[in-house]
């Protein structure tokens, strides 16, 4: 299957899934809502443009936003960790391994520690500042911070759970086109 194919069918994948199934639960707890839609901003190649990699994160987030009625909360994150991923990655892992070895983020193609730690950090700063601008402002600190880390873990735990369930076969680039 073609790169484009397979990104198209999980860009669909992905709002389908946080539309009609995971913005359908109620809230577990007051602190405890799922969110994974951005896990395909995460999973795209190494090599995206990154002017290309804003514009799909743009349309992505307002995707999401066109089927939930609440526009720009969405897609704000998704822009501002599509703009954060590339820093992130050159700072985890030698470009040369990149550029020459996978196609696309993955526990095989940057190791176990780099790559949690890149979904940690990029889902900590999408929940952080969904939720801020949820809220468009503070309130009680400790709830702010509460709904913050449960929905950090909560997204991290089905994030998790779909690297074991969709298992993505790490392919090497190869010279040939």
């Amino acid at each position: 299957m073609s790169s484009l194919l397979k990104n198209i069918i999980r860009f669909i994948l992905f709002v389908l899934v946080q539309v009609y199934i995971l913005n359908q639960v109620p809230p577990l707890h007051k602190y405890f809502v799922p969110y994974i839609y951005f896990l395909y901003i995460l999973w795209l190649p190494f090599n995206i443009n990154r002017l290309f990699l804003l514009v799909v994160a743009f349309v992505y987030g307002l995707t999401v936003d066109f089927f939930t009625g609440w526009y720009g909360l969405y897609t704000a994150p998704t822009v501002l960790i599509a703009y954060l991923r590339p820093f992130l990655l050159n700072l985890l892992i030698p470009q040369e391994t990149t550029e020459q070895s996978y196609i696309e983020p993955s526990i095989r193609s940057m190791g176990a520690t780099p790559y949690s730690l890149y979904i940690v950090l990029l889902t900590f700063i999408h929940q952080f500042y969904f939720v801020l601008i949820e809220w468009l402002q503070f309130g009680s600190f400790n709830l702010f911070i509460g709904k913050v880390a449960g929905s950090t873990v909560l997204s991290l735990l089905l994030i998790f759970i779909a690297e074991l369930l969709f298992f993505r076969k790490a392919k090497y680039r190869t010279n040939a086109a």
